[in-house]
Order: C-alpha cells, then sequence, then structure tokens
C-alpha cells in the first residue's frame, strides 16, 4: 500500500471503470430478458421492442469492453510503478546497506530479489485488485437485482454459492506455502546460475562440469516440484468452483420453471435469474482463476519489501577534509563474537607514511583494510584520522579521502572513459587523458578502435594489468590524500607487476605535490621492499614491524617470509 498510494489517482480510475463494467454486466441479463419476452409468445412478437433492446445490449457491450480497457490500462500503470518504486528502493537497501549484511546474503538471491521477483509482483496486484473490486460490485448488484425479481431463487443461488469459496480457501491455503517455496527455489537456482557462468573457467579447469550441472539439476528439480505442486494446487479451485457453480445453476432452473408452470413468473423472468445465477458465481471464478498470480505474487512481494526494509548504514558525522595522519588505538574486532581476530592493535601512520602490511592467508590483512575503509566498524578501541575519531566522522567522508585498488579489479560495461571517470563523473576528457598517462595506460587506449569512447566490458578479453592500470587511473584522477593496494599485483606477471608497482609509486610520491599515505597488502614481498614501515600480521596482530632491512637482520617471521620466496638467492641481493 506504501508503494502504492502515490499512484491512488491511478488506481481510483480503474475502479471507476470497473464500476462501469460491473455496471454493464449487471444491465445485460435485464435487457436479454425483456427481449425474450418482446418474442416469447406466438404471433404477437414486437419486432420494435426485440430491436430496440438488442440496440441497448449491443451499446452495453461497447461500454463493457472500452471500460475494461481502460480499467486495465489505469491498473497496468499504477502497479507497474509501484513495482518500479519498489525495485528502485530494494536496488538503493542493497547500496545503502552495511557491508556485512550483504556478505551474509547470497549475491545471487539478492540480484533475483531486484529483477525477477519484482517483475512477478506486477501481474498479481493488477488481476487481484481489479478482479476482487469488479467481483464485489457484480456479487452485491447481482444479487439485489435477483431479489427484486424471486426472493427464494436469490436466497437459494446465495446460500449455495458461498461453497465456492470455502473450496477455493481451502486450496489456496495450501497452495501458498509451494508458491513461497517456489520462489525460495528460484532464488538459490538463480545463484547458482550466476555463480557457474561468473566463474566458467574455473569449472572448466578443475573438470566441475558435471557436479555443476548435477547441482543445476538438483535444485531445477526442486523448481519443478515445488512448481508443479503449486500450480496443482491452484488448478483445484477453477475445476471444483464450476462443478458447485453447475450445481447453483440447476437449483435456480428447477426453481424457476416450478414458479412458470405456476404461472407466477415469465420466460423473460427466468431467462434474466438463469444468467444471473450464472453471472453471481464467475466474479468467484475470476478471483479464483488468479489465485495462481496473485499468490507468486504475494511470496516475490514479501521478497522484495524484506530487500526494501534492510536498515541503511548510518552515515551521521561531520564530514572534514583529510589529510591522511592515522592512529589507531587499543582495537579490537572480530566477525563472529566466539571467534576473535584482532585484538589490542595499536599503530600509528603519519601523513606520507607508506605501509606494507604482510602475512600468512587468513592473518588480518585485508580486516584491517576494511575497519580502514569503514566497510566494518570495530568492537572496542578507535580509529582516528587526522585526530577525528572515526565514529564521529561521516563514513563517505572517509571513503571519498581513500583511493582503493583491489585483487580482483572491476570494470562496468562502457565507454574506457566512463571506467577511468567512474569516480569523478564530471572529468574532462583532459583530466581523464592525463590521468591515464600517469598509470602508464594511455598507449593502450589510445590503440583501441575509438579510443577514450571504445565500449569495454568485464569480458572484452582486456588482460588483468590493463584492467589493475585502468583502476590505477581512476586514482590518479580523483588523487585523494590515502591510498590502498590490496593485493593488486597477486593476478599479473612480473613485467606487468612493474609497471603497476610504478604506477602505485607515482601515486604515493607525485613529482609535484606532498607525499600521500598508503598501506600496501601484498603476498609478493618483492613489492614492499621500499615501503617506510613493514608490518608483519599473525592471528589479528602485529608480531613485527620495521624496515625491510630491520626485518631482514632481526631474522623472525619476515624473514622466514622473505626467504621462503627467494630461496635459493642471497637475502642481501634478493
Amino acid at each position: 500500500m506504501k508503494y502504492l498510494r502515490p499512484h491512488a489517482p491511478l488506481l481510483a480510475l480503474a475502479f471507476v471503470f470497473a464500476a462501469v463494467a460491473a455496471a454493464g454486466q449487471l444491465f445485460a441479463p435485464v435487457v436479454i430478458g425483456n427481449a425474450v419476452d418482446c418474442a416469447v409468445e406466438a404471433g404477437k412478437v414486437s419486432y420494435d421492442g426485440l430491436v430496440r433492446n438488442v440496440c441497448y445490449l449491443a451499446v452495453i457491450i461497447a461500454a463493457v469492453m472500452l471500460s475494461q480497457w481502460l480499467m486495465n490500462l489505469c491498473a497496468q500503470a499504477a502497479s507497474h510503478r509501484a513495482v518500479k518504486d519498489a525495485r528502485r528502493d530494494g536496488f538503493a537497501s542493497i547500496t545503502d546497506a552495511a557491508l556485512s549484511v550483504i556478505d551474509s546474503h547470497s549475491h545471487g538471491d539478492l540480484s533475483s530479489r531486484v529483477s525477477v521477483d519484482a517483475d512477478q509482483i506486477a501481474d498479481g496486484i493488477v488481476q487481484g485488485a481489479t478482479q476482487i473490486f469488479t467481483g464485489v460490485v457484480t456479487l452485491v448488484g447481482t444479487l439485489v437485482l435477483m431479489i427484486r425479481i424471486n426472493l427464494w431463487i436469490a436466497i437459494a443461488v446465495a446460500a449455495l454459492t458461498p461453497l465456492s469459496l470455502f473450496v477455493s480457501f481451502f486450496v489456496a491455503r495450501g497452495a501458498h506455502k509451494y508458491f513461497t517455496a517456489q520462489t525460495k527455489t528460484r532464488g538459490a537456482l538463480y545463484q547458482t546460475s550466476e555463480e557457474t557462468i561468473n566463474n566458467r573457467a574455473l569449472v572448466a579447469a578443475y573438470g566441475y562440469a558435471p557436479v555443476a550441472e548435477k547441482n543445476f539439476g538438483r535444485i531445477n528439480d526442486e523448481l519443478k516440484t515445488c512448481g508443479f505442486k503449486a500450480t496443482f494446487y491452484s488448478s483445484l479451485v477453477n475445476p471444483s468452483t464450476r462443478l458447485i457453480n453447475s450445481l447453483v445453476y440447476a437449483v435456480a432452473a428447477i426453481m424457476g420453471a416450478l414458479y412458470a408452470i405456476d404461472g407466477q413468473m415469465g420466460v423473460g423472468e427466468i431467462t434474466t435469474l438463469l444468467l444471473f445465477a450464472n453471472q453471481f458465481a464467475r466474479p468467484l471464478n475470476e478471483i479464483t482463476g488468479v489465485i495462481t498470480e496473485f499468490q507468486t505474487s504475494l511470496a516475490a512481494a514479501r521478497r522484495v519489501l524484506d530487500l526494501a526494509d534492510i536498515p541503511p548504514q548510518d552515515d551521521s558525522g561531520r564530514s572534514v577534509e583529510l589529510a591522511g595522519n592515522i592512529n589507531i588505538r587499543s582495537l579490537d574486532f572480530s566477525y563472529v563474537p566466539e571467534k576473535p581476530l584482532i585484538q589490542g592493535l595499536d599503530l600509528n601512520v603519519e601523513r606520507g607514511t607508506m605501509v606494507a602490511i604482510v602475512g600468512r592467508t587468513g592473518c588480518g590483512k585485508t580486516t584491517l583494510i576494511n575497519l580502514l575503509m569503514r566497510f566494518y566498524d570495530p568492537n572496542a578501541g578507535d580509529i582516528e584520522y587526522d585526530g577525528n575519531p572515526s565514529g564521529e566522522l561521516k563514513r563517505s567522508c572517509v571513503r571519498s579521502a581513500v583511493g582503493m585498488v583491489l585483487q580482483d579489479s572491476w570494470i562496468f560495461k562502457g565507454t574506457v572513459r566512463d571506467n577511468i571517470a567512474y569516480g569523478k563523473p564530471d572529468a574532462t576528457l583532459e583530466e581523464v587523458k592525463l590521468a591515464a598517462k600517469k598509470a602508464d595506460i594511455d598507449g593502450f587506449i589510445e590503440r583501441m578502435p575509438n579510443g577514450y569512447d571504445t565500449v569495454i566490458d568485464d569480458g572484452d578479453g582486456i588482460s588483468q594489468g590493463q584492467k589493475q592500470l585502468i583502476n590505477i587511473a581512476r586514482i590518479m584522477l580523483t588523487d585523494p590524500p590515502m591510498l590502498i593496494l590490496d593485493e593488486a599485483t597477486s593476478n599479473i606477471d612480473t613485467r606487468t607487476e612493474k609497471r603497476v608497482q610504478q604506477a602505485f609509486d607515482r601515486l604515493l610520491r607525485p613529482e609535484n605535490g606532498e607525499k600521500k599515505t598508503g598501506f600496501v597488502v601484498a603476498h609478493r614481498l618483492s613489492t614492499v621492499r621500499n615501503a617506510d614501515i613493514i608490518l608483519v600480521m599473525d592471528k589479528g596482530n602485529i608480531i613485527e614491524r620495521g624496515t625491510h632491512d630491520e626485518l631482514i637482520a632481526m631474522r623472525g617471521a619476515y624473514y622466514d617470509l622473505y626467504n621462503a620466496q627467494f630461496a635459493g638467492q642471497a637475502l642481501d641481493q634478493a
């Protein structure tokens, strides 16, 4: 209702046209009955009355058709606009939610909710709202007109017809759980498809295709089973109600015939009553006929609205211009309360310092970066930026002051210029070209078919190194005071690694301008030898810190890591 309320005028128009259509359907049997009376008695056919009633009927049919078309037009417009708003809020919830919330959901399932589930809501709104309203008007109007013709026949029809509602209720209640299961299983199928397609190279490399097909087949079978049961249950409604309606029609016909034999009713009135008896049950049939769509829409709407109800991540606080001084005091953090990760971490980084973070996989390197970016908040302690506690600053303030290049470089479908200007959409072409030149990627771009206007995508054959250089060009363009390089060279060759490293060095230590604060997370220790300070982490704690030469001289954890990578080389020459 929240999403339909802004479109209330369209819905009101739909209901007005529905009322007109229902009124026309109510008067049509009366006109048909009058026409029958004009031609029922031998030798006394009233041709004028017959023609007049046929003309009335033609006008009524035309009005009903036009009203139904306009009703559907207005209802469709209102429902699709409401769904558009719900989809917009659902996507906004994803982009505004805390990273911890997104990480706790399947990404394929989230995509399914925004796209597939949102599309399924519209049909239920259109069919449900208009059919129920039209049905109620038709039921009430038909009953009133039947009572005016014959009270007892009207009572008999009204007493027997509700049996259809009881049948519909019990069948629909049984079908609802299967429609809910069908919607959830469809999300799981979407997730499996997305994961397999996005990682097709790994699937092929490990010969995992048969297993992937088996997993997909299992979920597909579950979806088939849920869909079959849901459709089977819902399909029982229509024939069951039609059986009851036929019984009602037969009772009305027998009672009408008995009254006609006694001379209490004419043939035209019997005709009108039989049409009303059939019409009285029709709204119930129409309502039950859309139960399948309505149940599916209810299940889909719950998933979409649950997504829209995800609270946005708090971004309150002050917005200040940060220079790059960072002070971490007594920091504690864990993803899961019973599994502590970082405990009592202290670190002071002055502006212009290049900090390298090394250690074995799972030691907490990326976690520390997530905390610096305020993707997560610490459980205890604090991170100060230029003396400002992180909790007092806007998250957007912190993130806008940090340029980040990740291990998995991201290229979206768009022009090269748009990809580089991702962090600064209003950048001029000259600024984009300058950033590309600083990142040493301008030559490659100029050789592309349309230069900076070439449309690229993640699957266009662009190498991993070229993607990373485009990502670095993004940072060159925004020119933030702090930089983070998180395993950005782990997926590229040594030659490209040097180009990426040189580009990153130009970022950290520009020829014209002050040095920037930088954090480098790397497994390849050759990339961190020139760092001002190297932090060696283990189990969330800093176990060693110092320059490369100092740590080698200590012959501790860093020495072991370095020696493992450069085995067979003299450490003083490596």
